[in-house]
């Protein structure tokens, strides 16, 4: 076994990733790179025949089982704790736990209300149990997408009698250092393991590179040796990438063709996928869009209610001169600017949204997701099977003119097709192209002599082949500098002359040209065998004086849903960027052809030169980021959220872990690998584009929906605040008694629970949306005080027309200070519960309520019912008891006079308001 030693200290230090200020992870497989067998065996303790069955064991519960590092759902418990976890909620509870002493332990005997506390701990209860249902479903069904399939390795271990050694199928989990594992085609690598013999071994890495071709693995590091020696390959370190060391297969990759044996050297969280899966799991989920928003608000109105409440406190106490009864006063006015049904109509709606979006094969793990789906503006997506069919296609057959020629096309079919093994996709390209074509392209009459199998120091696999009349023929394919190499003529018409350096150039040249236009290209060459030299066995030195005959250009096409998808996303304001380990030429052509314009690609190891700053500079104007590790992935959203974007992104892969942790919302599939999925926030259960546009849309709704309740929640409790204000200053007693307040507030507020099935106006679905507490803080200012003009109105009209004030004073001179507030109770509570009602509809829409924009069924009924239900409160048997009285008939044509001139001047406010600032809507 042949050992290269020059650049080892190199390959150790496969750690530091400069300017990306983060470290790649130290791989126990890459110090065995370069080792011999021998001595990777005595490094790992092992032995050719394998472990004793005993030794195994010991090590198994020495260090625990083959498995990596991965999200664990909470326990029930804690989930329902992590459900009241929320400021809103918080609020409530401590204005609970101060009404309950206030109203019943310092309370006297037979004066103790509990009415205020089952309405905050209803209003608690139902927020936190509905979100806790709801996330603790999204869990188990995500759980039940995990495969249940008992993945196992072919092990060899020695019994304990010492007799021969055995194979056997173990469980992956069970395999532990030093164990010798066999491989053939369609295993998935078990561990991390180097190899000891191979043959024809070809990996797929897709899985960690995003690569569709697979490579080529042997039992020896001398290839890339003798190739760097060459100056066929850059022998700086740097560029040797880990997960292109012939001789160390990664766990979570799988064998395409061929078969080999390996000594496993690492397992677990010591992997490369291990690695990637522990610096997932151990880092913090970071704090998305959604969060971020909501705690933005959520400070903004506790903000507000600490600076309103004292003052109200004070007015009050100063005015009547009864603290206690001001403190309750004030505590109410607390919990009716707090939008205690926030939480809960949150929850509802993105349930609500996640159920719509699991009729449409997308399961939701995580709520939030949901309102960053609609918020999200960037998609950053892989390439291979999102953009692409990932699946590659013969594009072109071409001669060395570069028109086509199916001459070319028969000659690669045979030795496509005639070659041994589990074909490479290159291959299976080739004969299902001919397939398509016909027996024309398919010639007949030979059979196969011998074959020289693709390897990766070659680049190219020649079979040789026979006519019935005994002609052998060479047939080689391979990478186009290879061929050359071994080409003496070429094939011009019917001619064939020598390849002179003018004929080598522009081959070259065409094939770069090809290359531009994203195409991998081969080059087809053959070699008519004299019958003096004909023989039945072949060596790769037979690959000499070959004819080059024409070309082949593969593709992995686009898929046809990728272009109307990308399109359509565009029209909704989400911009497409592309983050690849592939290539970014082939990129670059895929992006063409479903209308991304791809400009400049930046590639992974012109990040790693990047800060930070010089990044997210760099990624405003970038489409495509190509060649990318794991980290770089993950640091390229990390800077587009820096830029105040919010992040989106899809993947499926080992590689992609890390970018969907910290993405606003990551995507996954459910054919994906494990820890993608765990990682993700959204599981797809088909990987398409189109699914996302829906997805897209039924995040906004959801978004929309919650706006509107906080919108018009915090505008109306700012009136009623502001109106509270004025009342207080004024009238001799308290406008509404606390009791009033958390009844009006309750019954508001049920009623709006039926928001998440509104419907939104079109164009608010057309752009993203995202929280922003300064146009909450102004849409408040503006719009409250609306409400306040026809509550003062209410005062002078119920202190007037419907003698509160003449009540006032003959309670006065009976020595009854609170004489005629029931009135006004009465009067103020059924105006202040229809306006509130009422702006509903008048903020749920830019558009002219009723006439332009309706409110979906639900919303109608829920309102019109809270409506009935305030206005039937004065005049029900409970009247008495909650301090209402009846009210003259005349007093709902003033009513409805006043609704009248609410919503001409709610409308008139919201167009001026419109008109300035865009709003929400």
């Amino acid at each position: 076994m042949t050992k290269h030693t020059t650049s080892r200290h190199k390959l150790k230090g496969y750690v530091a990733t400069p300017g990306a200020k983060q470290e790649k992870p130290a791989i126990r497989a890459v110090q065995e790179a370069e080792s011999s067998v021998e001595e990777t065996l005595q490094h790992v303790r092992g032995h050719l025949d394998g472990l004793t069955m005993a030794e195994a064991h010991q090590r198994y519960a020495q260090f625990g089982a083959n498995e990596v590092a991965h999200d664990k759902a909470p326990h029930p418990l804690i989930q329902l704790a992590q459900a009241f976890n929320n400021p809103f909620v918080i609020v409530l509870m401590v204005l609970a736990a101060i009404n309950y002493f206030t109203d019943v332990y310092f309370a006297q005997p037979g004066e103790q209300e509990w009415t205020g506390i089952i309405i905050l701990v209803t209003m608690i209860s139902i927020s936190g149990l509905l979100r806790f249902w709801q996330e603790f479903r999204s869990a188990k069904a995500a759980e039940k997408l995990k495969s249940l399939v008992r993945n196992t390795a072919t092990v060899q271990r020695r019994p304990a009698n010492g007799s021969s050694p055995i194979r056997q199928e173990i469980a992956m989990s069970e395999l532990v250092t030093g164990d010798i594992v066999h491989l053939q085609a369609g295993d998935m690598i078990p561990a991390d393991i180097k190899l000891i013999e191979s043959r024809d071994l070809f990996i797929s890495q897709a899985v960690l590179t995003g690569e569709a071709l697979p490579v080529e693995k042997y039992d020896t590091l001398g290839s890339v040796a003798e190739k760097s020696a060459n100056g066929q390959i850059n022998g700086d370190a740097e560029l040797l990438d880990l997960l292109d060391l012939p001789n160390i297969c990664f766990m979570g990759t799988n064998v395409v063709s061929g078969k080999a044996s390996a000594i496993v050297v690492a397992t677990g969280t010591d992997t490369y996928f291990g690695s990637l899966a522990r610096n997932v799991v151990s880092h913090k989920r970071v704090e998305t869009s959604f969060d971020r928003g909501v705690n933005s608000v959520s400070w903004l109105l506790i903000r507000f209610m600490l600076v309103m409440v004292p003052v109200v406190f004070m007015i009050n106490g100063l005015t009547k001169g009864d603290w206690m009864s001001a403190l309750t006063f004030a505590l109410a006015v607390a919990v009716g600017l707090t939008p205690e049904m926030l939480p809960m109509i949150v929850s509802a709606n993105l349930a609500k949204g996640a159920v719509a979006m699991a009729r449409r094969k997308v399961v939701v793990k995580r709520l939030n997701s949901v309102q960053n789906f609609g918020a999200m503006d960037v998609l950053c997506t892989d390439k291979t099977g999102t953009l692409t069919q990932d699946k590659i296609i013969l594009e072109h057959h071409y001669n060395i003119h570069g028109l086509k020629d199916e001459g070319v096309l028969q000659l690669a079919w045979l030795n496509s097709f005639h070659q041994s093994g589990m074909k490479n996709l290159m291959d299976i390209a080739v004969v299902e192209h001919a397939d398509e074509l016909g027996s024309r392209v398919k010639p007949s009459g030979y059979s196969k002599v011998d074959e020289m199998p693709f390897d990766f120091v070659r680049r190219r696999l020649s079979v040789i082949v026979e006519n019935q009349r005994g002609r052998q023929l060479l047939i080689s394919k391979g990478a186009v500098e290879e061929m050359l190499a071994v080409s003496s003529h070429v094939q011009d018409g019917e001619q064939v002359k020598p390849l002179s350096e003018e004929d080598r150039a522009a081959l070259l040249k065409r094939s770069q040209d090809y290359n531009a236009e994203g195409y991998r290209v081969l080059l087809v060459a053959t070699r008519d065998i004299p019958a003096e030299e004909a023989k039945r066995n072949y060596k790769t030195n037979d690959e000499a004086q070959l004819v080059v005959r024409g070309f082949l250009t593969f593709l992995d096409p686009p898929k046809d849903s990728a272009a109307p998808a990308i399109r359509a996303l565009k029209e909704y304001g989400v911009a497409v960027k592309v983050l690849t380990g592939d290539n970014p030429i082939i990129t670059a052509k895929v992006c063409r052809e479903v209308g991304l314009s791809p400009g400049v690609p930046l590639v992974g190891k012109d990040i790693d030169q990047m800060d930070d700053v010089a990044l997210c500079s760099a990624v405003k104007h970038t489409t495509i980021f190509a060649k990318l590790t794991p980290l770089q992935k993950s640091r390229v959203v990390k800077a587009l959220q820096a830029n105040g974007h919010t992040v989106g992104f899809l993947g499926d892969g080992i590689n992609d872990a890390p970018a969907l942790r910290d993405a606003d919302v990551g995507i996954s599939v459910d054919s994906g690998a494990d820890i993608a999925k765990e990682t993700a926030d959204i599981i797809l259960l088909e990987k398409s584009l189109m699914v996302l546009e829906e997805g897209v849309i039924k995040g906004r709704e959801t978004f929309g929906n919650i706006l509107k309740y906080l919108n018009m929640t915090a505008s109306s409790n700012f009136g009623n605040v502001f109106s509270v204000l004025v009342a207080s200053a004024w009238l001799p007693w308290e406008p509404m008694l606390a009791m009033h307040l958390l009844i009006l507030n309750l019954i508001y507020d049920v009623s709006q629970m039926v928001l998440p099935w509104d419907k939104m106006d079109p164009e608010f679905l057309k752009k993203p949306r995202k929280w922003e507490a300064d146009n909450i803080k102004r849409f408040m200012l503006w719009i409250g005080p609306t409400s306040s003009v026809f509550d003062i109105t209410t005062y002078a009209l119920m202190w007037t027309v419907f003698g509160a004030g003449a009540a006032y004073y003959a309670g006065q001179a009976q020595g009854i200070s609170s004489g005629g507030a029931d009135i006004m109770h009465s009067g103020w509570f059924i105006e202040s519960l229809v306006s509130q009602t009422l702006v509903v509809h008048m903020l749920r829409t830019r558009k002219i309520p009723f006439l332009q924009s309706t409110a979906s069924l639900p919303v109608l009924l829920s309102t019109t019912l809270a409506i009935l239900i305030g206005c039937y409160l004065p005049f029900s048997p409970l009247a008495d008891s909650i301090g209402f009285v009846k009210l003259d008939s005349s007093y709902f044509w003033w009513l409805l006079a006043t609704m009248l001139g609410y919503m001409t001047l709610a409308q008139t406010v919201k167009t001026i308001y419109i008109k300035r600032y865009g709003g929400w809507f």
